[in-house]
């Protein structure tokens, strides 16, 4: 057994996004001995935003990619250990107090408390031909692969402030960009929404709903059904980027942490039910799902170790 499987930390810090990155500060800070594991995605979701205008402290937006780096560096330089393995299973309770996480390479590491920071997934449409074309053609990141589509149609799913920023990223690259809503109307916020409404190679489509996708070794169009009058429409595009949402990345809290019926993990102050588990960020946020709001609960997740530890020890 390794030095490491023997040695048992006060917290481990499970996800790299705002949330995790976060409470490593304030962990360590406080000197409390933590491991952060960033998982299959560092940065999360975040770390593809081309740019960042509503986190306070820049005046003229910032990438989420150099956010990230700057949440990174700031809680490696109080001292916080980061790691890119990924936890695969996390056992509750294997001693009283003490639980147990294990690692991609089968690395054991006991702790006292854990901070689930897992952040959320991309949603899918989950209609026919979808899975067969995801990287051929349907994408959830226009400023990772939105370069490869200069010139040419393409469509943007969504009506949030996310669908907005693909579009706007889009339309400065591609011919024409449709932006497909269900409803009657854009989510973003009202600044997004302006935004998009203002740029002619940008058009909105409402009530229309993605019924089909088109295409064998690539897309080639989208068929949607307009869901006021019931009329079906085709456009001819070269690639789909979705923007309609996430999934919680909960998967490895099951079956014993709470969680409610789209899997968030059920928190109250970010405390769930089995005592010294913790979850902060995207994963037990059902309602704002801000990088901000994720921070904050990053630095709450952090605080409530700190008080669980002098109670228990």
């Amino acid at each position: 057994m390794s030095n490491r499987e023997r040695e048992i930390f006060d917290c481990i810090i499970i996800g790299g996004g705002p949330a995790g990155y976060t409470a490593a500060i304030y962990l360590a800070r406080a000197e409390i001995k933590h491991l952060l594991f960033t998982g299959f995605k560092p940065g999360g979701q975040l770390i593809s935003t081309n740019k960042i205008e509503n986190y306070p402290g820049f005046p003229d937006g910032i990438s989420g990619y150099k956010l990230m780096e700057s949440f990174k560096a700031q809680s490696e330089n109080f001292g916080t250990k980061v790691k890119d393995n990924s936890v695969v299973k996390i056992n509750f309770n294997i001693i009283k107090n003490w639980h147990e996480i294990i690692l991609d390479n089968s690395l054991k590491i006991k702790t006292k408390t854990l901070i689930i920071a897992t952040g959320a997934s991309p949603r899918y449409l989950n209609i026919e031909n979808e899975k067969k074309l995801i990287g051929k053609g349907i994408y959830t990141c226009a400023n990772c692969d939105g370069f490869f589509f200069k010139g040419k149609k393409v469509a943007v799913i969504g009506g949030g402030d996310k669908a907005a920023e693909e579009s706007i990223y889009l339309a400065n690259i591609c011919k024409k960009v449709y932006l497909i809503i269900r409803d009657k109307k854009m989510k973003a916020s009202k600044i997004m929404q302006k935004k998009v409404l203002n740029i002619k190679n940008v058009e909105i489509f409402y009530y229309h709903k993605v019924i089909k996708i088109i295409g064998e070794k690539k897309i080639k169009a989208i068929f949607c059904k307009n869901r006021k009058n019931n009329n079906n429409y085709l456009f001819k595009v070269a690639a789909l980027f979705l923007a309609i949402g996430q999934i919680p990345n909960s998967l490895i809290c099951k079956p014993n942490l709470k969680l409610d019926k789209s899997g968030y993990i059920i928190t109250k102050y970010t405390i769930t039910n089995i005592p010294g588990i913790f979850a902060a960020g995207d994963v037990q946020d059902t309602r704002y799902r801000q990088a901000i709001t994720s921070a904050g609960s990053g630095c709450m997740s952090a605080i409530e170790v700190e008080k669980y530890l002098i109670k228990v020890q």
